[in-house]
């Protein structure tokens, strides 16, 4: 059975995965731009409202989105027929240097292709992570030569978090999200060495949120 804050929850990420606000996404379908604000979700009186019928067809057209596509964003936010990955099984693994190229990934940012290793994750994980190896010491101080990152490209990403971008031309940086709308993607570095980063989202192929370092 569905739950009301997993509803509303699938349509936050369907908004992210577009790289629209929750207003911008009612924008987009036509709806009142504070159709799936905070404040409409609940009545004053505390009682739960939920989007109707004809709101979410109407997202879905207005991104191209179908039910299966809605469906996959319940819940945790794993990817529709995803199982979790059980402790100590092997995940792909990949040098920095190596996601550059072209051929690992697909699209979305999941492992794709060949020449992949393989690393034991010492917790249960998403189908659909993978593992970065860092390389140098661009990424000091929170990560050093050697660190492993877990990412999973299907998590919710927010201000705050510390993700891995991928362009267009090729670069993969790791960085801290400091903001992102549909024109520009803005991003922290972790390294006070290195400068930040402000790049339009038609150069951006994927973001992916760090879930965890082996630090």
């Amino acid at each position: 059975m569905l739950s009301h804050d997993q509803v509303w929850e699938a349509i936050d990420r369907l908004a992210e995965r577009h790289s629209l606000s929750v207003s911008g996404l009612a924008k987009r379908a036509g709806l009142d731009s504070t159709a799936f604000n905070k404040s409409k979700r609940r009545s004053s009186d505390g009682r739960p409202r939920w989007p109707s019928t004809e709101s979410l067809a109407k997202i879905m057209q207005a991104t191209g989105e179908s039910l299966d596509d809605f469906m996959a964003l319940l819940g945790s936010g794993v990817r529709r027929g995803a199982a979790p990955v059980a402790a100590g099984a092997g995940i792909p693994l990949l040098g920095f240097a190596q996601a550059g190229a072209g051929g690992y990934f697909d699209d979305a940012g999941f492992p794709a292709g060949h020449g992949w290793d393989m690393v034991e994750f010492p917790a249960c994980v998403a189908e659909g992570a993978y593992a970065l190896k860092v390389q140098g010491d661009s990424m000091l101080p929170l990560y050093r030569d050697g660190d492993v990152l877990i990412v999973r490209p299907d998590a919710s990403v927010r201000r705050g978090d510390r993700v891995v971008v991928k362009t267009a031309g090729g670069e993969v940086m790791a960085k801290i999200l400091t903001r992102r709308n549909a024109q520009i993607i803005e991003l922290t570095s972790v390294n006070p060495d290195h400068p930040d980063r402000s790049l339009p989202m038609a150069e951006v192929e994927w973001v992916a949120r760090i879930v965890w370092a082996s630090q």
